[in-house]
């Protein structure tokens, strides 16, 4: 068996062989597969991982693409541009720059859509960035642009495929460690965090709408440099490579190799670019050379792969690569078991949580009426009812996922009112959720880590090149506490989707305790779970109540409630029933009628 990184040995020695034993038109495309997969590779974050559908990618190519053809053909820039004048290195920063901020400000006005309005604003501002190339004179309207100059490198003229060959390439596997860096960290979590667990992100601390920001101005960058990289191999550009069409063969591409693997931009585009090749060449000896056969049968070949395997060709061709996968083992096990630093606990009694006179209404709907609680430090508070008492409303009241009608929510003597989840999760309120919120697809280490968000500092740009991995180590390792502290220890690198149901909510839990929070909200716990599994539950909220920890939660399970808490809080159709003592809330008429059905 192979390891993979003897595969990717051999990978990168067929690529600097290739012009050598390759004739030039087979250089060419695969010139073209390393631009195209430039660009994938940026869609490969925004839509495979981050789950934002573009169909824009091809204006941000055209963005590189332009920006250098003026600079390095324009004879009188103005003042403030000589400097990059007739320098496609130059060329290659302010076209960076201007495509930065570009897609900032794109990101700001379409990453806010959702649903379809989202691939809609991207094919409208690629719409527009299209015929703004092909309208302004001095970018050579639908002409285009000519006599671009050579890239030079070392003092090396890059004037033939053979030697922009490597250039391409080197870039394009760069881009790829960058991404797999960026991936594999922190900031690369909240990323992967976007596509079905944005509420749970941000309840963790997760700013999403920056996360969704940062990946889409990658995806950016990524295809700029590859319009730059295609403008001065080909020394001449005009609007036709970066229109709409384009935008769409990228995201075929994307989903041809795999929209959510790293190493399936480069499949995509060899396979999408190969195939219509062939297709041209082939198609006109058997059907006449009249007509678009080619598109034809291209357009149902995707489909057919579309309908075979949805996931795209990545993941079979993993099937059939003899590659020994070991678990990605990402912490380090002979490093010190160095614990981050802890927030100072609050005084034992002290008033950690109060809910005073919340209301919530949905139209003509209340589903919380005047609901009054408090929560001390040391102590567990169970909020019970019947289904539909509007016992989870209120958590999410309580923890400013949403917002009351009226009332008032106060945590650590500090309203809620217009603080969003995430500013609380940062004071120190950690949360589970009713129906688990957790990506299935990462590791349950990677699962827990992501409540330790708030808990670290390293951003993006150390992500990518790797300069966090200290930071990123103490991260992990509070991660691999909290798990060995709530009993899944043993499942570190299993996936977190392959859980049963009762260790899916105890790594929730794990998860939460992981913020470092003075306050849990816990909904619905014990769901799910055997006994022994909720004894071992119930020690451990006894613990954190010993350590001063205040602890509030929703369960059905009376029995785990009874044994457990110090003060129940009753809730029917909204409104607070009664609250006291367990021993009290047992033989109270009120709550045995409403929650207990009169029972004896």
């Amino acid at each position: 068996m192979l390891k993979p990184r003897a595969i990717l040995t051999l990978f990168i020695l067929i690529l600097l062989l290739s012009p050598l034993l390759l004739p030039t038109y087979q250089i060419t495309l695969l010139n073209y597969i390393g631009l195209y997969a430039l660009v994938v590779l940026g869609l490969v974050l925004l839509t495979g991982v981050g789950g934002m559908t573009s169909f824009g990618q091809a204006a941000f190519v055209g963005l590189g693409a332009y920006a250098s053809a003026y600079l390095t053909t324009t004879e009188q820039l103005p003042d403030w541009l000589a400097w990059a004048g007739h320098s496609p290195w130059l060329a290659l920063l302010v076209g960076i720059a201007l495509t930065a901020v570009v897609a900032l400000i794109l990101g700001a006005l379409t990453l806010r859509l959702s649903g379809h309005y989202l691939p809609l604003g991207t094919i409208a501002w690629g719409i527009s960035l299209y015929y703004l190339f092909g309208t302004v004179e001095q970018l050579g309207g639908h002409t285009g642009v000519s006599n671009l100059p050579v890239i030079s490198l070392f003092g090396i003229a890059l004037d033939k495929g053979e030697k922009m060959f490597y250039l391409i390439w080197a870039v394009l596997l760069l881009a790829i460690v960058i991404t797999q860096n960026l991936l594999n960290s922190r900031e690369g979590r909240a990323i992967r965090a976007l596509k079905g667990g944005q509420l749970m992100a941000e309840a963790m601390g997760v700013n999403t709408f920056r996360s969704k920001l940062v990946i889409f101005l990658i995806s950016a960058l990524f295809a700029a440099v590859s319009g730059w990289l295609y403008a001065h191999t080909q020394r001449f550009i005009n609007p036709t490579p970066f229109g709409l069409s384009m935008g769409i063969d990228y995201l075929f591409m994307a989903l041809i190799g795999g929209v959510a693997s790293v190493w399936g931009a480069l499949v995509g585009a060899g396979v999408l670019t190969m195939l219509k090749q062939w297709l041209q060449d082939l198609l006109p000896h058997l059907l006449g050379s009249d007509g678009q056969y080619e598109t034809i049968i291209f357009g149902l070949l995707i489909i057919a792969v579309m309908h075979r395997s949805p996931g795209g060709l990545w993941p079979i061709l993993m099937r059939f690569i003899p590659v020994k996968l070991k678990s990605r083992q990402l912490l380090q096990e002979d490093g010190p078991a160095v614990r981050l630093d802890q927030r100072r606990p609050p005084r034992q009694g002290d008033l950690i949580l109060e809910a005073q006179q919340v209301t919530r209404r949905f139209g003509g709907l209340i589903a919380n009426n005047n609901m009054s609680l408090q929560v001390h430090a040391g102590e567990i508070v169970a909020l019970i009812g019947p289904n539909g008492a509007g016992k989870s409303t209120m958590f999410n009241q309580l923890s400013a996922v949403d917002t009351p009608t009226s009332g008032e929510v106060r945590f650590l003597g500090q309203s809620l009112k217009g603080k969003s989840s995430r500013e609380v999760a940062a004071m120190g309120m950690s949360r589970t959720f009713q129906h688990v919120k957790l990506l299935p697809g990462m590791t349950v280490l990677e699962n827990v880590a992501i409540g330790a968000h708030l808990r670290g500092e390293r951003g993006v740009l150390s992500a990518a090149l790797r300069l966090e991995r200290a930071e990123e180590q103490s991260l992990l390792q509070e991660a691999r506490y909290q798990l060995q502290r709530v009993g899944l220890g043993d499942y570190l690198y299993e996936e977190a989707g392959s859980l049963a149901l009762g260790q899916q909510r105890i790594l929730e839990i794990a998860r939460a305790l992981c913020a470092d929070p003075c306050l849990l909200l816990l909904d619905e716990p014990a769901a799910g779970l055997r006994f022994k599994e909720k004894q071992a539950l119930a020690e451990l909220l006894q613990k954190l109540r010993g350590e001063g920890m205040a602890i509030l939660l929703v369960e059905h399970d009376m029995d785990f409630v009874m044994g457990l808490v110090d003060r129940i809080v009753v809730m029917e159709f909204g409104e607070k029933i009664a609250e006291g003592l367990p021993q009290d809330i047992q033989t109270n008429p009120a709550v045995l009628e409403a929650y207990l059905g009169g029972a004896e």
